[in-house]
């Protein structure tokens, strides 16, 4: 059984590496935000990994340089405009 000291000891390292990780999330995150960490690390994947680029540029018969320029346009709005947030009563 766990004390309440292990228990403790987790939440302080989760939150120590929510500090040191953005995409790691934080309580008060919302779908919208997750999905734009999900897409937005997944392009940096696909732009930082050569072969994963050449594919996708094989795939879509364009360049290289080409391909990292969408990619890098895309991490800009990943996910389109942000929904309006609901005020508060």
């Amino acid at each position: 059984m766990a004390s309440l000291s292990d228990r403790f000891n987790i939440n302080a390292q989760l939150e120590h590496l929510q500090a040191k990780y953005v995409g790691t999330g934080h309580p008060d995150i919302n779908r919208f935000e997750w999905n734009v960490n999900i897409k937005r690390d997944t392009y940096a994947s696909l732009v930082g990994h050569y072969s994963l680029t050449a594919y996708h540029a094989i795939a879509e018969n364009e360049s290289i340089g080409r391909i990292k320029y969408n990619f890098m346009q895309n991490m800009l709005l990943p996910c389109g405009l942000p929904p309006e947030k609901e005020e508060e009563a």
